[in-house]
């Protein structure tokens, strides 16, 4: 069920909670919902706009904020009232700009390991889940757990498939996989319980870059279907820094 947003944010009832002696919670209901994440991440830039005191630095994952004081906290609850009051007082907007990234994906059986698992319990083709699986504009809602690993809502519900009960010990670097109701891409090689439908021969974080992970929270994300061939040509334009993700600015 997702929650229907008005223009006042106070609509949402949130929990605010002590986070070790410098840092505070702020917690949205646990659900996964655009307008959840609108809320979030438009309070989350009203703070960081409005905070004057001290520095201070956000970090915002599916349903909740810390808020992380640089010098610590002189009072620890009129910090919380205070940062309540400007919830229920300010209002609410859509998404500020954001993008709108294409991602080729190939789906071929050698990159789609369970592939063939996920036809035949979800009563799919294969080419009926390459179909739905590239037809949708995801919402990027959370950058973990691993560093640029990209959390999309919007699966289709005839893709959803619980994770995997044993999990693999490896998972290749670029694999796309469905976890439940959600996708999501392998930034690195690692252990991993996803079910894995394809391979992008894209990089996903670069620690060198000065924006590590190429999307934010609150960016959209599609695949396309690429065969074997482009996956190797661009692999090869990937490691000479010769190709440049396609995106489009979306005002939503």
């Amino acid at each position: 069920m997702e929650l229907k947003l008005n223009n006042v944010l106070s609509d949402f009832k949130l929990q605010f909670k002590i986070y070790g002696t410098s840092s505070i919670l702020i917690e949205w209901p646990k659900i996964i919902s655009e307008d959840v994440l609108k809320n979030m991440l438009n309070f989350k830039e009203f703070i960081e706009n409005n905070y004057v005191k001290q520095k201070i630095h956000i970090i915002s994952s599916y349903n909740s904020l810390l808020v992380v004081y640089d010098k610590g906290i002189d009072n620890i609850y009129n910090e919380i009232s205070h940062i309540e009051s400007w919830y229920l007082s300010f209002e609410d907007k859509n998404f500020n700009t954001t993008k709108l990234w294409k991602i080729p994906v190939c789906y071929d059986l050698d990159f789609g390991l369970d592939l063939e698992d996920v036809s035949i319990r979800n009563k799919l083709s294969i080419a009926d889940i390459v179909k739905e699986h590239t037809s949708v504009k995801y919402r990027l809602y959370f950058i973990g757990f691993l560093p640029g690993f990209l959390y999309l809502g919007g699966l289709s519900e005839t893709l959803y498939i619980p994770r995997k009960s044993q999990p693999r010990l490896h998972v290749d670097k670029g694999s796309v996989g469905i976890g439940g109701a959600q996708t999501g891409i392998y930034p690195n090689n690692s252990p991993g319980g996803w079910n894995i439908i394809g391979k992008t021969p894209i990089n996903l974080f670069d620690p060198k870059a000065q924006n590590p992970c190429f999307a934010q929270c609150g960016d959209q994300i599609q695949f396309y279907s690429i065969n074997k061939a482009e996956f190797a040509t661009l692999t090869t334009n990937m490691k000479s820094n010769s190709y440049t993700l396609e995106n489009t600015i979306v005002h939503d």
